[in-house]
């Protein structure tokens, strides 16, 4: 009987841990956030758009300025940049380059992703931009841009100044368009060290250490801004990133994004959820040479959720009344939402699937006069 009893004790506690989501694990932070970025999910955040100082974190706009310029032929990786005393002189971390002398592209956002050199920031800002300052103003057009209304950067390096600022949301989206738009200059990120004048230097992210799923992206430490981090790991094909602003040692910001992490990884999912061109449901039509069409989404669907919540899941559809002929093939006819536990979690077009040709001039007069007979007596 006591087997029996232990047992019976042991089931509902089972079940019970399955059945919920517990809270994002408490952080002692300033602000942060965790997202799911294919989905555009936000799956944790404190004080997300509160403004913080980024730090060497600003160095990942400076990174995705430079990409954006190669990608578009104004520079390239192998282009050699004379190397002023300013950026020799610039204090803080450094790669250790030498005024005077030519260093490529490639090496320089090296030194800036896996060596967080101040000086190799100021060097390729002054390249692509003529001085700091007219590369600074790059970097403030692309966060308009990129809708970082948060976010006014005042140097490529992240060094204090009191104008200088931005927010966990910001950095976070900031660094998804990175991954997406730039994968082989984001592919740096995981590189563990870099050698440059005979001095070697691990990457400051002691994420890709410890875990090897992590592949980015960058810390960042003032004595006002504290200990910051944005992190990025991929498991199977869900992708997380998150920021985490103002920890008080080096070590806890590192201990904060994986916990971050694991929470994310452990309780959530992304799944696809609706193939391209796939029939999902069909309309009515008036006046063509077909009655019905087809309708489904334009590109496939995924979304980020709670691992328990797929199977509640439903979808709702929001069409437009009396559809005429014609239709072309991706015309929008309405909408569908997906629903999980009573929230809308997504909502997108719904096109048609296949063209639909209207009637001759009679059979159009006459679909439109059943239509207005119709409307006489309230039917949709």
């Amino acid at each position: 009987m006591k087997k029996i009893f232990l047992l019976v004790l042991f089931i509902p506690n089972f079940i019970l841990a399955q059945s919920f989501v517990p809270n994002a694990p408490e952080l002692d932070l300033k602000s942060y956030i965790l997202i799911e970025p294919n989905t555009n999910t936000v799956i944790a955040e404190f004080n997300s758009s509160e403004l913080i100082e980024p730090a060497s974190m600003t160095k990942v706009m400076t990174g995705y300025v430079v990409a954006d310029q190669i990608q578009n032929g104004l520079i390239s990786l192998d282009d050699q940049v004379l190397i002023s005393e300013k950026a020799w002189k610039m204090e803080g971390s450094k790669m250790f380059i030498e005024a005077g002398k030519k260093v490529s592209i490639l090496d320089l956002l090296k030194g800036i992703i896996i060596q967080s050199g101040n000086d190799a920031s100021v060097a390729i800002a002054e390249y692509v931009g003529g001085t700091e300052d007219g590369f600074v103003d790059l970097m403030n057009s692309y966060a308009g841009a990129l809708g970082m209304n948060d976010t006014y950067f005042s140097n490529s390096t992240g060094l204090p100044d009191e104008n200088h600022a931005t927010s966990a949301r910001d950095l976070a989206n900031l660094t998804a368009k990175f991954i997406n738009k730039f994968p082989n200059e984001y592919a740096l990120y995981k590189e563990k060290s870099f050698t440059y004048n005979n001095i070697r230097q691990l990457n400051r992210n002691k994420l890709i250490f410890r875990d090897e799923t992590s592949d980015g992206v960058k810390t960042g430490h003032t004595s006002t801004a504290g200990y910051c981090l944005i992190g990025s790991a991929k498991r199977g094909n869900m992708r997380l990133i998150t920021v985490v602003a103002g920890s008080d040692s080096d070590n806890e910001r590192f201990l904060s994004t994986q916990r971050l992490l694991e929470y994310g990884f452990r309780f959530y999912a992304t799944q696809k959820y609706l193939d391209a061109n796939t029939e999902y449901t069909t309309a009515k039509v008036w006046g063509g040479r077909d009655d019905i069409v087809s309708l489904g989404v334009a590109e496939d669907i995924s979304i980020t959720l709670p691992r328990i919540s797929f199977k509640d899941t439903k979808l709702k559809y929001n069409l437009k009344n009396n559809i005429q002929a014609p239709i072309e093939k991706g015309q929008t006819i309405g909408t569908l939402e997906i629903i999980s536990n009573n929230e809308v979690v997504l909502v997108a077009d719904l096109v048609a699937l296949n063209t639909v040709e209207a009637k001759g001039f009679i059979g159009r007069l006459w679909s439109r006069f059943i239509l207005w007979v119709m409307s006489l007596f309230g039917i949709a």
